[in-house]
């Protein structure tokens, strides 16, 4: 916590100084912190005074802390720093990112400024930039660099370490070789570790792991970060169609992907849907709107429909009026269990605890569940009618009747819709909370009415 305060207190003295225009002597207070700190601290900047400034301190840098500052800032942070500096500024940012951040940076850019930054860029590496950005933005290959340790099968352990110190300075990760052949095809891989307890005299070709895991150049990002949860790797290599590696993805480009997978995720949950990637405060009112509205409509409308079935059997309510004060127990009841239930299954699916060929499985636990549950909470309801609410045991028995069978019916929703959803391609987030509710407040109602129309006959 006293770490915490320091750095708060620091930003307060930096934003001063910016405000009272003594950018030297507020650049010599963030020099003493790291890039990831300093990037915070631009953020800080930009919020709490102007994009002016923040471009200043950001000029006041020196140019290697200045690049790796920029890569940490949040994507729209850099376009708008982007957007106050020279061209000769933002050229050299570009070649001295790691090949990752610049195709990262490059996607976020307006058409015209790429444009402008490609003219200026090696013809070979311009090609191979045009082909990375080319890649589907939620895709493998959008995640990958290439800069990579390869090796061929015939080198020996000596000329291979030869080989990384020689290449290592630019590569994204030492730790994990990718053996080649003449056609690109990986072959094996090898480990650093595997390396230097060998003989210089070992060929590379007896060492190599020709097990490997690797990833499609197309595959989905968030079946990429799963499988970086299942195998724990730090770096796994990406393959096009005929096995030719094009790149590699290492642990830490996943980070951002779990946090985006997930944050997507609650939202789902909560029904809000076509989020972007900016913070809460830079996102625009009418984004906000457009990303809300569609559940609410969704939820309004089912709404309407419960009220309907209601009006349909008022003449019912109206001849035990005592029924109406149960039914927001029941409905509420209902969509509790419903959620719980999704919200298990949802999370479950994320991280590989649960398969779609896992449903009967999954109805079977939650039938028993489900019973359970219900038989508690209709024991306690029957006797809270019985003893406080004061009511006939045919009123208590029409309650609890009903709720054994919601809360039945909306585990068993709970549990299905989400694996359905996964089943036929669908993000299981889809079918959130808001979907559970109004699907049970639906049934609730009608399997209430019907069954009061039944046991108490009228």
């Amino acid at each position: 916590m006293e770490k915490i305060n320091e750095f708060d207190k620091m930003i307060e003295e930096v934003i001063e100084l910016v405000e009272e225009k003594h950018y030297l002597k507020a650049r010599d207070v963030i020099l003493a912190y790291n890039e990831a700190d300093i990037a915070e601290v631009l953020e800080e900047i930009m919020d709490e005074v102007d994009i002016e400034s923040t471009v200043i301190m950001f000029r006041t840098l020196p140019k290697d802390v200045a690049v790796e500052v920029f890569s940490y800032l949040p994507a729209e942070d850099q376009v708008r720093i982007i957007d106050g500096i020279t061209d000769r500024e933002i050229n050299y940012i570009i070649d001295e990112l790691d090949f990752d951040d610049m195709i990262d940076v490059l996607e976020e850019l307006p058409a015209n400024v790429v444009n402008k930054i490609l003219e200026h860029t090696p013809k070979a590496e311009r090609k191979q930039i045009n082909t990375f950005l080319n890649y589907p933005e939620d895709s493998a290959g959008s995640l990958m660099t290439p800069d990579y340790i390869s090796l061929k099968q015939s080198m020996t352990v000596g000329e291979a370490l030869a080989h990384i110190k020689a290449e290592g300075l630019d590569s994204e990760t030492v730790y994990t070789c990718y053996v080649k052949d003449e056609t690109r095809r990986l072959e094996g891989i090898v480990s650093l570790r595997n390396l230097v307890i060998q003989d210089d005299d070992v060929i590379i070709k007896d060492i190599m792991h020709e097990d490997f895991v690797s990833i499609n150049v197309y595959e989905d990002q968030e079946e990429v970060a799963e499988k970086f949860q299942k195998y724990g790797y730090m770096a796994i290599p990406v393959v096009d169609n005929e096995r030719r590696l094009v790149g590699i993805i290492t642990v830490d480009d996943i980070f951002d992907v779990i946090e985006e997978e997930t944050t997507e995720d609650f939202e789902r949950l909560a029904g809000v849907v076509d989020s972007t990637d900016r913070d809460y405060m830079d996102t625009p009112v009418l984004q906000h709107v457009k990303s809300r509205l569609p559940w609410l409509i969704f939820l309004m409308v089912s709404s309407m429909i419960t009220g309907a079935i209601i009006t349909h059997f008022e003449a019912t309510l109206a001849k035990v009026f005592v029924l109406v004060s149960y039914l927001p127990l029941l409905m509420g009841t209902g969509g509790n269990t419903g959620s719980q239930t999704s919200t298990l299954m949802i999370r479950g699916l994320a991280v590989g605890d649960i398969d779609t060929k896992d449903a009967l499985r999954v109805l079977w636990k939650e039938f028993r569940v489900s019973i359970t549950i219900g038989l508690i909470l209709s024991t306690l309801n029957f006797l809270k009618i019985i003893f406080i609410d004061g009511e006939g045991s045919m009123i208590a028995v029409t309650v609890c009747l009903t709720m054994l069978v919601i809360v039945v019916f909306a585990k068993a929703l709970g549990g299905m819709l989400p694996l359905a959803a996964k089943r036929i391609g669908i993000d299981p987030a889809l079918m959130a909370n808001p979907m559970i509710s109004s699907i049970t407040d639906m049934f609730s109602v009608t399997i209430y009415l019907i069954v009061a129309m039944v046991i108490l006959d009228i």
